[in-house]
């Protein structure tokens, strides 16, 4: 009915490509072994290690989703039978866990909450018990896509250093990188790792990884390295072997212009956006709880993460405001998955958004509770903006008051 036009992607991944990222993409392919190809490989390295935060670290490049990426950390520093501990806070949290098992290590998940942050003191307390250094890495997320959960990264890694505990600290970044402060040597992380497809604007098909020394160092004697994912290799002298055979060309011309959208925005005003935009969404969810037709996953405010926001429908069905908002409206919202699948609807709102496309999207979602019969329907949209006015207006108040 009123879904013509062009269609709105909220999900939390993969998510909406420029325009200009897909024109950069059409285009004819190039040699592989010398010439621009080469030259843009060095620029794409050099550049994900600013929005990594990291000069020490190395980067890689895989044609890899996240999952191949979660391969590619652990096969590169782990050997078999070595023991991780996963911090749980969610499917993705748990998810990198299982791909740890299947590798033949040794699995020990930190009990957790979908509906809170991991616990850093939780954390110290275990490794403190770890007296004989079983553990060799800890694995967690910045931002956990099904619970939509944000965790303290740096207190994390203070609570490695107070528990005296030399296990590498691994950090996957796909559902934060580019929408949220990430600094990997300021914070301590041995190894961050994301994928292309969310903050990164870029088709799905490219994982990334940054390691740093600590990392390069348990890589010596690792013994669960293959070639593909193998660091070594891949730091061989001829181009190709930096993507162990073709390049994926295509992908890597998009996520160039990808790359040089983000750093043209600037990092602090790409996570300005986002911490802006999530606030509004945020804003209207909070305003529709108070009917009880829904509520936030994480309770606590600041563990609300700037990328995704989970909501709990306890008053409704999701799958049918899910379906009206796309087949009526053209917004398509993600469901929940994992543990509380079937029990609310995910918003993704990270990349190349904007507070028209939040608007559109909260208005959908509003217009979907009020059609459905959801009690306190009504006014989500107008805390949205509200929010948005008096955040702009008092960055606008410093602005001239420094002016």
């Amino acid at each position: 009915m009123l879904a013509k036009g062009r269609e709105v992607l909220m999900i939390p991944g993969p998510t909406t490509v420029p325009d200009a990222v897909l024109s950069a993409m059409h285009r004819p392919a190039i040699d592989i072994r010398r010439g621009p190809l080469v030259d843009l490989t060095d620029t794409l390295l050099a550049d994900l290690k600013t929005v990594f935060g990291t000069r020490e670290a190395k980067t890689f490049i895989y044609a890899a989703n996240g999952h191949g990426t979660w391969e590619a950390a652990l096969s590169n520093v782990m050997s078999r039978g070595e023991k991780v501990l996963v911090l749980d806070c969610g499917r993705f949290a748990r998810g990198w866990g299982e791909m740890a098992s299947g590798l033949g290590l040794d699995v020990e998940i930190l009990p957790g909450d979908w509906r809170r942050a991991a616990d850093p003191d939780a954390l110290q307390a275990r490794l403190a018990e770890d007296t004989g250094h079983e553990i060799k890495a800890v694995l967690t997320v910045q931002v956990d896509t099904a619970s939509s959960v944000i965790n303290d990264i740096p207190a994390m890694r203070k609570a490695i250093d107070a528990a005296g505990h030399p296990a590498l600290f691994l950090v996957d970044a796909i559902a934060s990188l580019g929408t949220t402060p990430f600094e990997m040597d300021a914070w301590g992380i041995d190894l961050a790792l994301t994928g292309s497809q969310k903050g990164l604007m870029t088709p799905p098909g490219l994982g990334v990884i940054a390691a740093g020394p600590r990392a390069f160092k348990a890589h010596e004697n690792a013994d669960l390295r293959t070639r593909y994912w193998d660091w070594t290799a891949r730091m061989g002298r001829e181009h190709y072997m930096k993507y162990c055979g073709t390049p994926p060309e295509h992908m890597l011309f998009g996520f160039r212009k990808a790359l040089d959208m983000l750093l043209e925005e600037g990092l602090d005003a790409a996570f300005r956006r986002h911490a802006l935009l999530s606030g509004a969404v945020h804003a209207a969810v909070a305003h529709w709880a108070k009917g009880g037709a829904v509520a936030f996953n994480v309770t606590d405010p600041a563990q609300r993460s700037p990328s995704v926001t989970t909501v709990l429908t306890p008053g409704l069905a999701p799958m049918d405001l899910i379906a009206f908002c796309e087949d009526t409206c053209g917004v398509t919202l993600g469901g929940t998955i994992g543990e509380i699948a079937g029990t609310g609807i995910r918003i993704g709102h990270m990349g190349h958004v904007n507070a028209p496309t939040v608007f559109g999207a909260l208005g959908a979602i509003e217009t979907g509770l009020a059609v459905l019969g959801a009690a306190g329907a009504s006014g989500g949209l107008t805390a949205a903006t509200g929010f948005l006015a008096e955040a702009v207006a008092r960055e606008r108040a410093v602005e001239t008051v420094r002016a």
